[in-house]
């Protein structure tokens, strides 16, 4: 089996028309082909070499690692004098994609990567992660390698960037016992030896994610006499195994069980500063938790993928009553909610990791020239799009992937609860995608700011320009109607200038957002290809219900009565 060729919902997403964009802006015009043999030569040769690329990870995915998830759910890593073993089939499913040379997708040839741009990436990431969840992080973590490659010295590139490539593995340290969601607390130390120029981590880090791997990106307080963020630095340590990074325990998680979740001690460890000092938190790892965000979106999609087809195959061969339970309209119902999520969800993730591509690719291009105004000015408003729809990506797809796979259980009946079915293992390890990288709540909080300054309005706005075929007016009717809602119900919040009582209603004003977007995206892929024109109508459906449910909230609801929700 063969995980993308049977999903043409992939190849749909790179038939997008700013793809020319994305790949032009990525190559900056093909400016490798003469220094390197595998390099694109055009647009139509980048797509040719992504589709090559995520074939081969289709296969590892449909044959090699899904068919050990079971396995690894099972067995789990252990740890054996104080280093990580993963479980067998985990070691199995990082062998077959490192000697597929096929870690460092997004990182430029000169290190050894294949210089892909983030959507082929992403892409790869919902693959592996509906073949194994758990093992979706552990891939996942080569974000770390594009956060050296963008704030780290020429000599921290060289020395880290080819080991990337070459399949070592990466962590991001920033948790501690009394530092979760405020990393301003983290007290991990680093001091500087004026002796040998080196910096040195001593601490304790906790709920590190593949917390034994070799390469370690560490977030650490540089600043004596600090208690805020403004005194922590980033830097990257070398796992050397030399007991100096010790593995104290990992923690018998819910789910993801392949992935192991480490406490450690750092003592004495050498490390090397990433980009300026007191900016650890400020920036790098804020960069570095947008990137992870859209990287829990992909997991999450693959996760109702897999949802999907489990529901899918039973419904069709589970007989009841001589017929097969997806003919009773119960299931069907459900089965086509299901999908109308998932396409929704994915349909927001390849619409985000279109904006955060292009911004990026400005990014890139500004280290080597100045940008022209126009390209500055795109630069900003894809920047600005990205900002706001990464955490909407991150709460939805995070949500819709437990609501998934709580359904695909129920489809199930009985059978769902036994460990006998996928279902089971689905469901549990969906539970941490709302949670990891940020909380559905805290993406409220990221993304309120985009409500009340009005760039979700606009953003509808556009979208409502675009769906102007005659074949979804309806649908096009229906989602101005939901728009008119969300604009009165969010003045109605704003007009009492009441920051709290903008909190409070944050979440419903948000997810009507949401609601909206995801309609308007189903609408514009059913205009390019009709057979998503079904999930359009059933999610329009579902969110406009949403929409009337918030909208009546809001509208209904005495601000001063706030307090009644205190505990």
């Amino acid at each position: 089996m063969n995980f993308y060729n049977e999903n043409p919902a992939l190849k749909f997403q790179l038939s997008h028309p700013l793809m020319r964009k994305i790949v032009g802006l990525k190559e900056k015009d093909y400016a490798d082909k003469d220094k390197y043999d595998h390099a694109a030569q055009d647009f139509e040769d980048a797509i040719d070499n992504y589709e090559r690329v995520l074939e081969i990870i289709g296969e590892i995915c449909g044959e090699i690692i899904a068919p050990n998830a079971e396995g690894v759910d099972h067995e789990g890593p252990k740890v054996v004098n104080n280093r990580v073993v993963y479980a067998s089939g985990t070691q199995q499913n990082h062998d077959a994609l490192a000697q597929a040379g096929l870690y460092g997708m997004a990182l430029p040839r000169q290190y050894g990567g294949l210089n892909f741009s983030t959507i082929p990436y992403v892409m790869a990431a919902e693959l592996v992660s509906r073949a194994d969840a758990g093992f979706g992080n552990i891939w996942g973590l080569q974000d770390c390698a594009a956060t050296i490659d963008e704030y780290a010295s020429d000599e921290i590139k060289a020395q880290f960037l080819p080991r990337v490539c070459a399949g070592e593995t990466c962590s991001m340290d920033l948790t501690e016992p009394d530092a979760g969601s405020d990393l301003q607390a983290v007290q991990l130390k680093a001091t500087f030896n004026e002796a040998d120029q080196t910096w040195y981590l001593n601490g304790v880090k906790r709920f590190i994610t593949n917390g034994d791997a070799q390469i370690k990106l560490v977030l650490a307080r540089s600043e004596e006499g600090t208690n805020d963020g403004r005194g922590l630095s980033y830097f990257v340590a070398d796992n050397k195994h030399d007991d100096r990074i010790k593995v104290r325990r990992i923690e018998n998680k819910l789910g993801i069980k392949g992935s192991p979740t480490c406490e450690l001690v750092f003592t004495n460890v050498p490390a090397q500063l990433v980009g300026m000092r007191r900016l650890g938190l400020i920036k790098y790892v804020m960069s570095l938790m947008n990137g992870a965000r859209l990287g829990i979106g992909a997991q999450s999609v693959g996760v109702s993928q897999a949802a999907y087809e489990e529901a899918l195959a039973y419904a069709k061969d589970r007989r009841q009553f001589g017929k097969a339970i997806i003919e009773f309209p119960a299931v069907f119902e459900l089965l086509s909610n299901i999908k109308a999520k998932l396409d929704a969800s994915r349909a927001l993730l390849y619409e985000c990791t279109r904006f955060v591509d292009i911004y990026k690719s400005y990014e890139a291009i500004e280290k080597d020239r100045k940008l022209e105004p126009a390209e500055k000015e795109d630069y900003k408003a894809y920047q600005k799009l990205a900002d706001a729809f990464t955490p909407l990506l991150k709460m939805f797809s995070s949500e819709y992937a437990n609501q998934n796979t709580y359904d695909c259980i129920q489809v199930h009946g009985g059978s769902g609860f036994m460990k006998d079915y996928a279902c089971e293992r689905l469901y549990r390890d969906a539970r941490i995608l709302t949670i990891y990288e940020g909380t559905s709540q805290l993406q409220v909080v990221a993304a309120i700011r985009h409500v009340t300054t009005g760039s979700f309005l606009n953003q509808i706005r556009h979208y409502e320009a675009q769906t102007a075929n005659s074949e979804f007016s309806n649908l096009r009717s229906r989602l101005i109607a939901m728009t008119e809602q969300y604009e009165k119900a969010v003045n109605s919040v704003l007009e009492l200038k009441n920051n709290e009582y903008i909190d409070f209603q944050a979440r419903r004003m948000v997810e009507m957002a949401g609601h909206i977007i995801m309609g308007y995206l189903l609408i514009i892929d059913a205009g390019r290809e009709e057979s998503y024109h079904k999930s359009a109508e059933i999610y329009i459906n579902y969110g406009e219900a949403e929409v009337n449910r918030h909208a009546a909230f809001i509208a209904g609801f005495d601000a001063e009565k706030v307090d009644i929700y205190r505990q």
